[in-house]
């Protein structure tokens, strides 16, 4: 029976060392299975009677479950059951093994005795992480743990790697590396994925419910579009073309409402080739959904209803985990705010004693930076100055210098200065009205058309969405998309193409509407409390690791 461990080695080729002789003890164990004339990775499992899983055998005998999760083994019937799962643990004492199972559904242990077991010196061939599958009766021990009696057990795949303990699979690239033992190792990782997965379903349930169709659209293009992205570059090789991966399906939807689809949604993977970050991975997850004869207003407030619709979701999936972070939240679903970006910029002035025209001035070779670094600091405000005026400078209209102060002085303290009714948590906030020049796709307010009818939604520090009412009119989408190229003539580099196709599309007439886009990885994060959105990506982008070529 498995004893594995010892201490730990003094330097890496120890450790390799005593790796290796795992590995050889474990293919050892199998080439005896074989001997047996029984195979290690058996594939025969549809045979016989149907396996069970773990949880229904628990809810077979929740009735009888009591305080602390001790079962009654007065009262739990010797029911027959099959089932199957991974060795987590795994102790002999004398002539009765315990053994730890655990499938998709949970945990549930196995009581080997020696007298009832047929087969038990098999048991000298399993170890942790091995794959068994188990006959026997339900029963309790003396200390009221739900079990089954095992009297038939056999191993279905042996594990030639073992799996890590508790505390020693810690390092995070490693981690991200072998997902595979991370989910194993890590329960708390396995359940934000399993988030993931309730989460992106809450999603598309609320939109079938609203009618919206869901579709695909390419995610090869000929030209650069629908955001201000780097992109990746591949080759056709039949059609001898050079192609983008999308940044975004945006162009390709709004398509689609020309084309009478008046309520669209696509969950779709992107690619941008930018920079790495907490927040940013070049293969990423995004919602984006356009509806008909609707405005951002219309959108905000199905926002709002999205967001509580899809937690809600999440509770009701997991409802243990969902309490855990729910808990843990510094923000509330509680209270959106709506503000202009121009109200919340001044609003941000204000509370750092900045001068209410410093968006202009800070440009300026005589701006009294240092003072105003001074000012701000003395109210509990760090502000960049030194990136801001830099972006600023580059700034070319007066939009795009408020868009810049905008992200310097209000952005970083949304969280401090937005706050839930009793003040103990940040509110998600919406920043409305964008300036147009930073807005390419978006429509301009009637009443004000230096501004557009646009939103980006604020959650705990970190921006979730982007909406706004779509651009409609196909001469003015013509003017900004030669805007665009005009900037990419510049020198700038995230900007999109002439899209003549679109331009085209326009001009058939698309009806008014609005379009939203959403991280869902981000989303993800934001409801399981994870810090990085390689946390919430199963096999996040890394440099290769070297493990050797095959022989």
């Amino acid at each position: 029976m498995s004893r594995e461990g010892g201490g730990k080695p003094g330097n890496e080729a120890e450790a390799h060392a005593a790796e290796a002789a795992l590995i050889a003890a474990r293919k050892a164990k199998a080439a005896r299975v074989r001997e047996r004339g029984e195979n290690p990775f058996a594939n025969d499992v549809t045979t016989g009677e149907k396996l069970v899983d773990l949880a229904a055998v628990r809810a077979r005998f929740e009735s009888v479950r009591g305080e602390g999760g001790r079962y009654d083994a007065t009262l739990v019937e010797a029911v027959p059951f099959r089932v199957a799962g991974r060795i987590l643990f795994l102790r002999s004492f004398g002539g009765v093994v315990f053994i730890r199972l655990r499938d998709r559904t949970g945990e549930l242990q196995l009581y080997c005795e020696q007298g009832t077991l047929d087969g038990w010196d098999r048991l000298d061939d399993l170890d942790l992480g091995d794959l068994v599958e188990a006959h026997g009766k339900a029963m309790a021990t003396n200390k009221g743990e739900l079990s089954i009696r095992a009297e038939a057990i056999r191993m279905l795949t042996k594990a030639y790697r073992p799996l890590p303990t508790k505390t020693s699979f810690k390092d995070v690239e490693s981690r991200y590396r072998m997902r595979y033992v991370d989910l194993v190792a890590n329960p708390p990782v396995a359940s934000v994925f399993r988030a993931r997965t309730a989460i992106v379903s809450g999603l598309r349930e609320f939109f079938d419910e609203r009618d919206f169709l869901e579709v695909e659209t390419p995610t090869m293009h000929s030209i650069i579009g629908g955001a201000a992205a780097r992109p990746f570059l591949t080759h056709h090789n039949a059609l001898d073309m050079q192609l983008f991966m999308r940044i975004a399906p945006e162009l390709y939807l709004k398509r689609l409402l020309v084309g009478g689809f008046e309520r669209v949604y696509e969950i779709a993977r992107c690619y941008r080739n930018e920079g790495l970050s907490t927040r940013h991975n070049p293969e990423f997850s995004m919602l984006e959904f356009y509806q008909a004869y609707a405005t951002y207003e219309t959108l905000m407030d199905l926002t709002e209803a999205m967001l509580r619709h899809v937690d809600a979701k999440l509770a009701h999936k997991m409802p243990a985990e969902h309490a855990a972070w729910a808990a843990s939240r510094t923000w509330s679903f509680e209270r959106f705010v709506r503000i202009p970006m121009s109200e919340a910029l001044a609003r941000a002035a204000e509370a750092a004693g900045l001068p209410v025209d410093v968006t202009q001035r800070v440009t300026a070779d005589d701006a009294p930076i240092k003072e105003w670094a001074k000012a701000s600091k003395a109210k509990g405000r760090e502000i960049d100055w030194a990136n801001f005026r830099s972006g600023a400078k580059k700034c070319e209209t007066p939009g795009e210098r408020m868009f810049c102060a905008y992200e310097y002085l209000a952005e970083p303290f949304l969280t401090r200065d937005y706050r839930n009714p009793d003040g103990t948590k940040s509110a998600p906030v919406f920043i409305i009205d964008y300036p147009f020049e930073v807005s390419p796709l978006a429509r301009k307010k009637d009443a004000e058309p230096s501004l557009v009818d646009r939103f980006e939604l604020f959650i705990d520090g970190r921006e979730l969405c982007n909406a706004f009412s779509e651009l409609n009119d196909p001469e003015d989408q013509d003017a900004r998309f030669r805007a665009q190229v005009e900037k990419k003539a510049r020198g700038a580099e995230e900007t999109m193409d002439y899209d003549a196709d679109y331009i085209r599309a326009l001009e058939h007439g698309m009806p008014p509407a609005a379009g939203f886009g959403m991280g869902v990885d981000r989303l993800v994060m934001l409801l399981t409390g994870s810090s990085s959105i390689r946390d919430v990506i199963l096999f996040p982008l890394l440099r290769p690791e070297a493990i050797g070529a095959a022989p």
